[in-house]
């Protein structure tokens, strides 16, 4: 058995395993339907065992194809390590670094961190997606992602905290003039609000009573939306109270268009983190590009 065409078999039999069948491993590849039956069947000949149960539909492991997968997933994962290693030993990030950010966040202020790192470092290829949807990491190809508040527990994936973002009240000048300034947290119920929409359709806030402590308000609103941007614009619109990060209003507050709702008081801070795959060894693009948003943002606060 020689070792060069067993290997170059491998990655075509792992990808028709993990894709369920030759021809979306093929879709994959960019190879055709012949051309991964055909490197399934000399990697048989090779092995001496059929690795599949082959049907005109639908290809199915055997036992011996089974055990053969697992191991072929354990060496890849080891060739990956020995990889990052060798990565991390140039002391210099390189590849193609791709990350899921939040939109308004990742344009403002986590964009403009990670872009310099480009100029940095000349083999780092950067790729950005904007999205607020929690995407999966895995299945969608991401090296890295940065979610705000609270993480839930997702198994195979790591975290750190990068940062934290303080959510405050804020309200146009116009919406006073016309239905007064709420005198206390209790009183917020009563007015209208413009609230960021949620899959299950309810929206809180988390304040600071300076005689309670803690508040959970969940508020009054006809307007729900999916995009900071356009909350702060229906706000400065009059359309109601929201809920907003300061560092993204910072320019709406200078200008007067918002003003801060009970300034005096603490505010609550939501943490910023950076997630990703979990891995025995991160690669250093990865690992560049955390410390360097943990850095930035800390700088902001």
């Amino acid at each position: 058995m020689t070792v060069q065409p067993l290997l170059s078999g491998v990655p075509v039999f792992v990808e028709a395993v993990t894709a369920g069948g030759f021809s979306a491993a093929a879709t994959r590849l960019n190879r055709s339907r012949s051309a991964v039956g055909k490197t399934i069947a000399r990697l048989e000949s090779q092995l001496g065992v059929r690795l599949f149960h082959r049907t005109t539909r639908v290809q199915r492991l055997t036992d011996e194809g089974q055990l053969f997968y697992e191991y072929c997933l354990r060496a890849l994962a080891e060739l990956g390590t020995a990889r990052t290693m060798l990565e991390a030993g140039r002391q210099e990030a390189a590849g193609q670094l791709k990350v899921s950010l939040p939109i308004l966040l990742g344009r403002r202020r986590i964009a403009p961190i990670l872009t310099r790192l480009v100029a940095e470092h000349p083999n780092l290829d950067l790729v950005l997606r904007f999205t607020d949807r929690v995407v999966d990491l895995v299945a969608e190809g991401f090296d890295l992602a940065v979610r705000n508040g609270p993480l839930g527990y997702s198994d195979g994936l790591s975290a750190r905290r990068i940062g934290q973002e303080r959510m405050i009240l804020c309200v146009a000048p116009s919406y006073l003039e016309l239905l007064g300034t709420p005198a206390s947290l209790l009183e917020l119920t009563s007015h209208r609000a413009v609230t960021y929409a949620r899959p299950n359709g309810k929206s809180r806030w988390l304040l600071y009573d300076d005689v309670q402590g803690p508040v959970e308000i969940e508020p009054s609103s006809r307007l729900a939306l999916d995009d900071l941007e356009a909350i702060a614009d229906a706000a400065e619109a009059g359309l109601g109270i929201a809920w907003l990060p300061k560092a993204l209003i910072e320019e709406r507050l200078a200008s007067g268009g918002l003003v801060q709702l009970f300034p005096d008081w603490p505010s609550h801070l939501y943490d910023s983190y950076a997630v990703w795959p979990t891995v025995p060894h991160m690669s250093l693009r990865t690992r560049v590009a955390i410390d360097a948003l943990a850095a930035g943002l800390s700088r902001d606060q």
